[in-house]
């Protein structure tokens, strides 16, 4: 089972730039796509970003759409979310989630409830 675990997390003024990573853990041969979700205190959680792993096919949460680029590189079993023009608004700790079997996300918005395994966390901080 894919364990995954983030990194890259931190401080950064607005407007700057950051870039988590996330190890698929265990390997990604049975997953079907990873993903990064967020949450902000006293709010739900919030999907982010996602990637399927055989395809690429990417999605994006509205919020993030033009500012955030989730990629993959299978060789390393490591999905990445490059973060750019960041705002105090996308303070929060981001996870990432692994799925491990098909899903049509064509006429829907990934959820959390879509992923199966999960890691800690990390946490991103935005000043203004």
């Amino acid at each position: 089972q894919v364990q995954p675990v983030e990194s890259g997390g931190g401080l950064v003024q607005a407007g700057g730039s950051l870039r988590l990573s996330c190890l698929a853990s265990g390997g990604t041969f049975s997953t079907y796509a990873m993903g990064w979700f967020r949450q902000a205190p006293g709010k739900e959680r919030e999907f982010v970003a996602a990637i399927t792993w055989r395809t690429g096919r990417t999605y994006y949460g509205d919020s993030v759409k033009g500012r955030f680029t989730i990629s993959k590189d299978s060789v390393k079993s490591t999905v990445f979310l490059q973060m750019n023009s960041l705002k105090p608004e996308d303070t929060a700790v981001y996870y990432c989630a692994a799925r491990p079997g098909p899903v049509d996300w064509t006429r829907s918005t990934p959820v959390d409830a879509d992923f199966g395994s999960w890691g800690q966390g990390t946490q991103v901080t935005v000043s203004s």
